[in-house]
């Protein structure tokens, strides 16, 4: 891995998905990862992006790039989530939702929704941190989507509204804020009425920028994997606003697109960066070309006979000087310490005492509730699915562990599957489990308990999955020196609550095992060949 969170693509084995051609060109999507409700910004020569994390910890990552095309993951600007104690155990589709990321008056600034409490602030120096303790600018339930913007001595923000929450969506509010966005300075205004709009549903997302005289609103509607991009633009930043659809699918694989925003090179062409949903794979990125035609909305992607953009398959990159080494966000990890990669999250705030990193990683086998679903375990340590096809290989072993413990390596969603090991009364035994939605584990595939285990020395196995584009996963696992072999049927990946499936490590142990020992993971490979090309 290299230092900043992006893995150098000059090597023979390539992570799974690289959208720089390397000819100038590039493909989308750019991050073919659920990094969602991305916002970017400019800022001198760097770009940096924001996405949502929900209840994953740390939350609030921050990518940079050089070109809009190759990204590192820069870090993250909440290191835990709060209150401590409601995130103490894992809070699907909570936490951290759409954020925006800005550059005003000498620092950087996000200011991200949670749905349950608020829209917060915080503000740095440096993109990569240290960032401030989060501060409440507006408190409620249903509060999403915040945007704001610095225009000529005045400040505002626009946000829009979570039906699961509020009882009601479709509908953007806009405030005055002072300056330092410690305060709104009026109790709203509605500024555009989805509900009065033709057509309109799921109005959200809003992005607020300043153009020519025109006060300019970027907003997606119609819904998350069916709708389509709007652009609203008014004389006044509180409307009245008209509207136009600038992007939609149209006869493209891209369904959505949706929520985004629009970007400037130095040269001074311009782009817009949105998202598309793919279920299990997640929210993952995409790059349009953008024009202003003069006097006119702006257009994005290719040009359609009604108007209306499509998303490309791919583009000329933004920037090609300097030239960029071909790059992508960190997968896998080989755990050289001295910490964890800015790949991994926690499923709920993390105790110091679940993991070490040293000379590989050692995971606690955590006590947990004996039905062991992973869904509700904190000390869950995962990372985003990293293209729509690759392969992701470890070896585990158990150490000092109770009857009982266990450890693996599962793909995570609504439903889930895990392969590893557990340790039992006889010896241990490899492992393969799943659960359904709402149901629990379940025996994949008749256990099989490893010769020689019952006395002698802890085994080392190697196990992994090969993910396939669509969302059939194959496990497969090799004991010792074996060579690897499928084990269980294939498992059909589903998303998670607004997110993509996990790809995880996990180590547990009944809640009345006593010293209940430690799991050895040694490096997560990552390839993009599956088996089958292997």
């Amino acid at each position: 891995m290299e230092p900043g969170g992006s893995v150098d693509l000059s090597g023979t084995d390539r992570p799974p998905w690289v959208a720089d051609n390397g000819d100038g060109t590039y493909r989308n999507p750019i991050l073919h990862a659920d990094w969602s409700d991305p916002d970017v910004i400019r800022a001198g020569d760097d770009f940096y992006l924001v996405a949502s994390s929900f209840h994953r910890v740390p939350g609030l990552p921050v990518l940079h790039s050089r070109d809009l095309v190759n990204w590192s993951i820069l870090g993250h600007a909440l290191p835990r989530l709060a209150p401590e104690e409601d995130f103490g155990t894992p809070q699907h589709g909570c936490g951290v939702w759409a954020p925006a990321i800005r550059q005003h008056d000498g620092r950087f600034w996000i200011f991200y929704p949670d749905p349950d409490r608020g829209i917060f602030v915080v503000t740095a120096a440096d993109p990569a941190g240290p960032w401030s303790r989060p501060h409440l600018l507006k408190a409620g339930r249903g509060l999403i989507d915040p945007s704001p913007l610095w225009d000529d001595g005045s400040a505002y923000l626009v946000h829009g509204w979570a039906r699961s929450r509020a009882g009601f969506n479709n509908k953007l509010t806009g405030h005055r804020m002072d300056l330092e966005a410690t305060t709104l300075l009026d109790d709203g205004h509605l500024v555009v009425d989805g509900d009065a709009l033709p057509g309109y549903r799921t109005l959200e997302g809003p992005k607020l920028y300043r153009r020519d005289g025109w006060y300019w609103i970027f907003a997606p509607a119609g819904g998350v994997s069916t709708g389509w991009q709007s652009v609203f633009r008014s004389r006044h930043v509180f409307g009245p606003y008209e509207d136009r659809i600038v992007l939609a699918r149209g006869g493209t694989s891209v369904n959505g697109p949706h929520q985004g925003a629009w970007v400037t090179t130095p040269a001074g062409t311009d782009w817009f960066v949105h998202f598309q949903d793919k279920g299990a794979f997640g929210r993952v990125v995409h790059l349009q070309p953008m024009r202003w035609p003069a006097g006119e909305w702006p257009a994005i992607g290719d040009p359609a006979e009604d108007g209306v953009g499509r998303p490309v398959p791919g583009c000329a990159k933004p920037v090609t000087e300097p030239a960029e080494l071909p790059r992508a966000p960190a997968a896998g990890d080989t755990f050289a310490g001295p910490g964890l990669g800015p790949q991994w999250s926690w499923a709920a705030n993390p105790d110091p005492d679940w993991w070490t990193v040293r000379g590989g990683l050692r995971l606690t086998c955590a006590a947990t509730d004996a039905d062991g679903d992973l869904r509700r375990l904190p000390n869950l340590l995962g990372q985003r699915l990293p293209a729509d096809r690759f392969r992701a290989t470890t070896t585990l072993r158990l150490t000092g562990a109770a009857v009982g413990a266990r450890t693996g390596l599962t793909v995570l969603g609504a439903t889930y599957a895990w392969i590893g090991l557990e340790r039992r009364a006889g010896g241990y035994a490899l492992v393969r489990r799943t659960a359904a939605a709402g149901r629990p584990e379940v025996e994949a595939a008749d256990p099989v308990l490893i010769p020689g285990t019952a006395d002698g020395p802890p085994p080392r196995v190697t196990v992994g999955v090969d993910v396939h584009p669509d969302a059939r996963c194959q496990f497969f696992a090799a004991v010792e020196a074996g060579p690897p072999r499928p084990v269980g049927p294939p498992f059909t990946a589903t998303a998670g609550r607004w997110v993509g499936a996990t790809l995880g490590l996990f180590a547990t142990a009944p809640v009345a095992a006593g010293p209940a020992g430690t799991a050895e993971v040694t490096a997560l490979a990552i390839t993009g060949r599956t088996g089958e090309e292997l």
